[in-house]
């Protein structure tokens, strides 16, 4: 992997990002891996590249993962650390492998436009943005992980984008191997 921060891509661990699809979990972990030199692991790519799933579900139109074979998966590479993982979900990923859980949150009617730009289903729409309402993607975070490590945020402009990203990227670059 190439770092430029080497003594952080050796030594640290890694972090999540999670969110319901359509806050910016990829865009802001791609930004991020760009600003540190972490490597982005987009699960649901992973999913499909290595054929990490079941199967696809034609009610919720989306493969329906296979947990084992995804932590199989990533459990060298998250061993290695210097990893921003990037799944909308988090409540199967063992909590030994992140430093920071981040849960980027955006308002409804914001997140039904960019689904529905995304050419997702109206019932796919409704269902997303009902996780949204009712926190489901924060709360799975925080019954998943020490809640010191849990952080909400709020993604529903650039701006707020680019706040995200700056603070994480100088989170990474705080971070000390005494904190592990």
């Amino acid at each position: 992997m190439a770092c430029h921060m080497a003594a952080l891509c050796k030594e640290a661990r890694s972090f999540r990002s999670c969110g319901t699809p359509g806050t910016g979990k990829t865009t802001t972990c791609e930004l991020v891996a760009s600003a540190t030199g972490l490597r982005h692991l987009n699960v649901g790519d992973l999913v499909k590249k290595e054929e990490l799933h079941n199967g696809w579900d034609d009610e919720f139109e989306c493969w329906v993962i296979d947990e084992d074979k995804v932590c199989d998966a990533l459990e060298d590479l998250l061993a290695e650390g210097g990893n921003i993982v990037d799944y909308h979900g988090c409540d199967f990923f063992p909590e030994r492998w992140f430093d920071l859980v981040v849960v980027l949150q955006t308002d409804n009617t914001v997140l039904w436009n960019r689904l529905e730009k995304r050419g997702y289903a109206e019932k796919k729409i409704q269902e997303n943005v009902q996780c949204e309402i009712m926190h489901v993607i924060v709360e799975e975070a925080r019954d998943s992980y020490s809640e010191e490590v849990v952080h909400a945020l709020a993604s529903n402009t650039v701006e707020e984008m680019e706040t995200n990203v700056e603070n994480l990227t100088q989170w990474i670059k705080q971070w000390r191997p005494s904190n592990t």
